[in-house]
């Protein structure tokens, strides 16, 4: 062509979460069984859904205006729904029109780097959300600016590290809090949460929480969200039904703008994303109907508390079969359905392997690692085409730190039991321990 066609950021559109997937289904046609523990869908790891919600979603499919067109930020009523069960619960006041739904939050997280200018820079935590971090990255033509969670202290973020990059960093106008955290599954602490709103204050910044899995919590954990800390700082929270119902296919997600006029830039961003919702005319309309449907009836809670006592229950069950496993670092998780496992430094080398079976399989995994690839990534393959384990490589999530990524969400005990044994078998015949 007689130009480039793409910006130097887009090389730094990645997602391994996903990526990965393509070399597990080289091997399924191989013949091999393969148990994915990479992304966090828990319909596909056996969770059922409740007939009541069946039968709300069946209803609303016999109404006539479910089929049309919504408001271009979302259904009003369910708008209104949501600003005020934020306003009962909440200092901060928002109205139906401080809200946005997306077509699932990734696209709403892309719409907020978009409009941000190259150079102003939001900064956010490593290991980092591969969406969150490859969006900013992507709109500022540069690599993901990021403050240190700190797995030798519960994954809690490192304070020092993030207040000194804000301050020599002219350029970063936002912090981003992913409450409770993916990948690795801490529950940020309310005094943590007043720590870095007050750095905000202090360098004029403003707050993007992602907070779709706020409702997730278990084994005695608890948080609050940004709004009910912030007072008069400028935050936008992103939430979303993928998780929490979960519909993860619903692809719903929506934006809380907070404090909007407080500030004029801000106040710009937020009219920007109204308007790039405006060209698209409007998001997905059955979903967001059906959230207050949902939400409000009288089984809701009682449902969501038993699939957090549940997740909780798995967590201890992991945590039982790793916590001891030589030659990683390992914390229990509080919230979300993930945790991730760290190597201790220098316990990996290039020349450690796993055993193959399958030849044919084993010449598919001599081709993955003649690439120049990390060390955890090559723990990774070696662990998909022996036991048939599909984990994500920590150093995928912007981060230095090796290690893997899995999911809490196997509601099938005996093969939630089978898979940790496996991995932890993996890593000790990986490492010769």
């Amino acid at each position: 062509m007689r130009q480039d066609l793409i910006s130097p950021g887009a090389k730094e559109l990645q997602y391994e979460i996903r990526g990965i997937v393509k070399k597990a289904e080289q091997l399924e046609r191989l013949g091999l069984q393969v148990f994915n523990e990479n992304i966090g869908d828990p319909i596909a790891k056996n969770h059922k859904m409740p007939l009541w919600i069946k039968d709300i979603l069946k209803d609303l499919l016999d109404r006539d205006e479910t089929y049309g067109y919504c408001h271009s930020k979302g259904v009003f009523e369910t708008r209104s729904y949501l600003a005020k069960k934020n306003n009962e619960k909440n200092g901060v006041q928002i109205t139906p029109e401080d809200i946005i739904f997306f077509n699932g939050l990734g696209d709403a997280i892309s719409k907020v780097y978009q409009f941000l200018l190259p150079n102003s820079r939001v900064i956010g935590p490593s290991p980092a959300y591969s969406t969150h971090s490859s969006a900013e990255a992507a709109h500022a033509n540069d690599q993901p600016v990021t403050y240190y969670l700190d797995p030798d202290n519960g994954w809690l973020p490192d304070l020092q590290d993030l207040y000194l990059k804000v301050k020599y960093n002219p350029n970063i106008v936002g912090i981003l809090i992913i409450n409770p955290d993916n990948p690795t599954g801490m529950v940020y602490p309310e005094e943590v949460l007043l720590k870095m709103i007050a750095i905000a204050k202090e360098f004029d910044l403003f707050i993007i929480a992602d907070e779709i899995y706020l409702n997730i919590l278990y084994n005695g954990a608890i948080s609050k969200s940004i709004a009910e800390l912030i007072g008069d700082l400028p935050a936008i929270s992103m939430k979303g039904i993928s998780k929490e119902i979960p519909w993860p296919g619903a692809r719903c997600g929506w934006t809380e703008f907070y404090n909007r006029e407080k500030d004029p830039a801000f106040a710009r961003l937020c009219k920007a994303l109204e308007d790039a919702k405006m060209i698209e005319v409007c998001s997905t309309k059955l979903p967001q109907m059906a959230i207050p449907l949902i939400m409000e009836h009288p089984n809701y809670a009682k449902y969501r508390q038993e699939v957090n006592k549940r997740i909780g229950e798995r967590s201890v069950i992991i945590s039982e079969i790793l916590k001891d496993v030589k030659g990683i670092r390992f914390n229990p998780t509080y919230g979300a359905f993930y945790n991730t496992i760290i190597f201790d430094e220098g316990v990996l080398h290039r020349n450690q392997s796993l055993k193959v079976q399958n030849e044919q399989m084993a010449k598919l995994l001599d081709i993955w690692l003649k690439d120049d690839i990390s060390l955890d990534k090559r723990f990774v393959y070696n662990l998909l085409v022996s036991k048939g384990i599909c984990v994500v490589p920590v150093s995928s999530f912007c981060s230095d730190l090796l290690g893997f990524r899995v999911t809490l969400l196997e509601e099938d005990e005996q093969k939630l039991r089978y898979i940790f044994n496996e991995i932890k078998s993996g890593i000790e015949e990986y490492l010769k321990l």
